[in-house]
């Protein structure tokens, strides 16, 4: 399934004028973090395709995302809080599959910088052996992926409007793993994509433009009322974890 990547590559182009005519954004910052074992090359169309739109994009700058190493995480919880306080306006915070974790819990750690969460293809509700990426997770950050406590607290949606875009064809993340809870602030769009395609996939961007385009204090969720009701999806949430409350 994951060897459609390039064709979503390919659709994008085409998509291209299409996707030029959305409506612009309003220029504020938008954070876009990478998925396991990629870089910021790996999220160059996206953050152009943001530029396009409107807003101010930044990559992550912390190299190849190989788990919460050393440094990492201060490295993150700083670059928001600059961002956030060169702008003077909160940041929206965009992560593909584990960059996506990264995106929710600084969220909640900074929920005064933290605009919205906008997650592609992210392992944050099921336990990480559903996803065919765990053992390279374990191999590459050294960090075993049995810590429960946090397994709980990742499920906790953030204190911001937060939407996860997934796909019940993804090839590396169970689509189940991927589901907020039933919340006023959070929701779930399903997209027919591949996980090494999604964050150039011209349905994913559509929809990720549509939701960066939400005024926080009024947000509303995904609208599937005219021609998107053919493309998209809003049905499906997780189980409410025991330990929330609201």
């Amino acid at each position: 399934m994951e060897a459609r990547a390039p064709w979503e590559y390919a659709a994008l182009l085409a998509a291209a004028p299409w996707l030029s005519r959305l409506p612009g954004g309003d220029g504020h910052p938008v954070i876009v973090y990478p998925g396991l074992g990629a870089s910021d090359f790996s999220t160059a169309a996206l953050r152009n395709f943001l530029r396009e739109r409107g807003y101010s994009a930044y990559a992550w700058k912390q190299g190849f995302n190989f788990g919460p190493r050393g440094g990492v995480l201060e490295g993150c919880r700083a670059q928001l809080a600059q961002v956030a306080a060169r702008h003077r306006e909160r940041v929206s915070l965009v992560g593909w599959s584990l960059g996506g974790v990264y995106a929710r819990e600084l969220a909640k750690e900074q929920p005064e910088h933290a605009r919205c969460v906008i997650t592609l293809g992210t392992p944050f509700a099921g336990h990480p052996r559903a996803t065919n990426a765990w053992r390279l997770y374990e191999m590459v950050s050294g960090q075993s992926v049995h810590d429960e406590e946090l397994l709980e607290q990742i499920k906790v949606p953030p204190p911001c409007p937060t939407t996860s875009i997934y796909s019940r064809t993804d090839g590396v993340v169970a689509w189940q793993c991927s589901l907020n809870p039933e919340h006023p602030l959070a929701e779930n769009i399903e997209v027919h994509a591949s996980h090494i395609g999604m964050g150039m996939n011209p349905l994913a961007l559509y929809a990720v433009a549509d939701r960066l385009n939400q005024d926080p204090a009024n947000w509303k969720r995904f609208d599937l009322r005219g021609a998107r009701r053919w493309f998209y999806k809003v049905t499906g949430h997780a189980p409410m974890p025991a330990a929330m409350s609201f």
